[in-house]
């Protein structure tokens, strides 16, 4: 009877839990945020909310639209972007007719970064990662603004200690919990610093470029970039792990006194001068019992700690880095482009266009909105379709004479776009259901054909469009040749020195393999020594072996 009485309680307290709905990601994650917290969040993501309302009325808002931006952000994601994102996990998504929206969906959802409690466990505690993405300067400054000592070492754990408490300090001064912070957080940024961070991690500035709009889609982000830099640091943690494994004693022993001072300067061993070379080898077998987490004492997770922290410093300099490649290489591009080309760049992101502007003047405008990507939809969408496509697109949507020019057999591609961006306008103009049905028809057929743009082209139309850039072609070049360079334009032309999902970070994570070169040359000069000394005993060996047997 006891036993029953205890079961129907815990029933009782499962009912009563799951009706207050303090399981993570649910109201009580934000049930203690202020309304202007709440607020905010809506206005970042984009969902329209009544003002002034009542503060149930907001959180129930929240709550319906959490799960599809914290819990499952890849719901709202493009086809392409969740294949990219499967990729990029090392995983393959399924071929042929299998796969479908929802089958990928599934995929992402079971290689995603993160839990649904850990993810809904997050938003409580922003304090621990909201900074993690930051530039040691913009750490330091904002320890300046709240009137938090900075350390004067240059340990990035502590900075970030630091920074922390600055932020403590800062959301209760302005009246905050520590969960979705103010745009007083981004103070000391500029504009530039802003577009810089989402560039460096792999999102698309807003193509309302204010400074509110910046600041919405850096604050909206940022778990996800860190949750990018954190599989990053654990891929670094990865290779360093499997670097150390392969420094067996027989290596060890095989370094010379400077191989082994050299490890000890490029990994943070402390080894006092005078120390003898048996007791170098020693403190190097220590470091590595350290790292590869078999120190009896535990000390595996102070060392590899700092292993990490250097990790992230080298992560942090790869994405400045990886970010003044891009601008440059953007700029390095643009600077052959046609007159036309560069108004068409301005024109596909609603920029207006100064009478009277000379070449120089509109690089300078194409420099200065490099970071926007191009709208989701105009006229400019057509411009990198196949004949094909631009047929089927004219044939359903077209006038009269757009229908007879889509079925010209002699009908170049340049004269489909042109009839193409033509009867859209017209279409735009009318406005209606006519425009809407034009404008998502031709939105279906652009999803269908992006993850194949250039595939299906000939080598004149390839030319005619580098031609459109003012890009000479190479002589003698191959098809795959000109596809290549037709699409890096495309590329810049589309998603300026932003990046599509994983790229940028592609890029970072070489940046980091390189920082272990020196350990894996070493571990393979190490390897030969080895093998070297083996060797020369073998040999002495047989020598004795064919004296003895001589002397027999």
């Amino acid at each position: 009877m006891r036993n029953l009485s205890l079961f129907l309680a815990a029933g009782v307290l499962a009912v009563q839990v799951a009706g207050s709905g303090w399981l993570p990601g649910q109201r009580a994650v934000y049930n203690k945020w202020h309304e202007s917290e709440l607020e905010r969040w809506l206005s970042d993501h984009g969902i329209p909310h009544p003002k002034p309302a009542d503060r149930k009325d907001i959180e129930d808002l929240v709550e319906k639209n959490w799960k599809d931006y914290v819990i499952e952000p890849y719901r709202k994601w493009s086809p392409s972007q969740l294949s990219a994102f499967l990729v990029s996990r090392g995983k393959e998504a399924k071929a042929g007719a299998d796969e479908t929206v929802e089958s990928l969906l599934e995929s992402v959802k079971a290689n995603w970064y993160s839990s649904e409690e850990a993810a809904g466990k997050a938003t409580a505690e922003t304090k621990d990662w909201i900074l993690n993405t930051w530039s040691d300067s913009q750490l330091k400054a904002l320890c300046d603004k709240q009137g938090i000592p900075v350390p004067a070492t240059g340990n990035r754990d502590a900075l970030l200690a630091k920074a922390r408490r600055g932020f403590e300090v800062g959301s209760k001064a302005a009246g905050e919990t520590l969960s979705y912070p103010g745009d007083w957080l981004y103070e000391s940024w500029s504009d530039s610093d802003l577009k810089k961070w989402l560039d460096t991690n792999g999102i698309p500035a807003p193509q309302r470029s204010n400074r509110n709009a910046l600041v919405a889609a850096v604050r909206r982000n940022s778990h996800l970039a860190y949750l990018k830099a954190q599989e990053q640091e654990a891929k670094a943690r990865a290779r360093a792990k499997s670097a150390y494994a392969k420094i067996t004693d027989d290596v060890i022993d095989a370094w010379s006194e400077s191989d082994l001072k050299k490890f000890a300067d490029e990994n943070g061993i402390s080894v006092p001068q005078g120390t003898r070379l048996n007791e170098f080898r020693a403190a190097v077998r220590q470091h590595r019992a350290e790292i590869m987490g078999t120190d009896v004492h535990g000390k595996a997770t102070k060392a590899f700690g700092a292993a990490t922290s250097r990790a992230s410093n080298e992560y942090a300099k790869a994405s400045e880095d990886a970010t003044l490649i891009a601008q440059k290489a953007f700029e390095d591009a643009t600077s052959a482009w046609s007159e036309s080309r560069l108004k068409s760049y301005l024109d596909a992101r609603g920029v207006p266009i100064p009478q009277n502007s000379n070449f120089d003047s509109l690089r300078a405008l194409v420099r200065k909105h490099s970071h926007k990507a191009a709208s989701g939809w105009t006229a400019w969408t057509f411009d990198d379709l196949d004949r094909e496509t631009l047929q089927k697109y004219l044939q359903k949507h077209g006038d009269k004479a757009a229908k007879a020019a889509s079925k010209k057999a002699d009908a170049t591609r340049e004269e489909l776009v042109k009839t193409a961006q033509s009867a859209y306008a017209k279409a735009e103009k009318k406005g209606g259901e006519e425009y809407e049905a034009a404008k998502k028809y031709g939105t279906e057929l652009s999803n269908d054909a992006k993850d194949k743009t250039f595939e299906a082209w000939s080598e004149s139309d390839l030319k005619a469009y580098l031609d459109s850039y003012g890009v000479p072609v190479p002589q003698g070049s191959k098809l795959d040749e000109l596809k290549a360079l037709t699409r890096k334009q495309w590329t810049y032309f589309k998603y300026g020195t932003t990046t599509p999902h994983g790229t940028l970070f592609a890029q970072v994570e070489d940046v980091l393999a390189n920082g272990l070169s020196w350990l894996q040359k070493q571990i393979r000069a190490g390897s030969e020594a080895a093998k070297e000394k083996a060797g020369e005993a073998d040999a002495a060996a047989r020598k004795k072996a064919a004296k003895v047997q001589e002397e027999l």
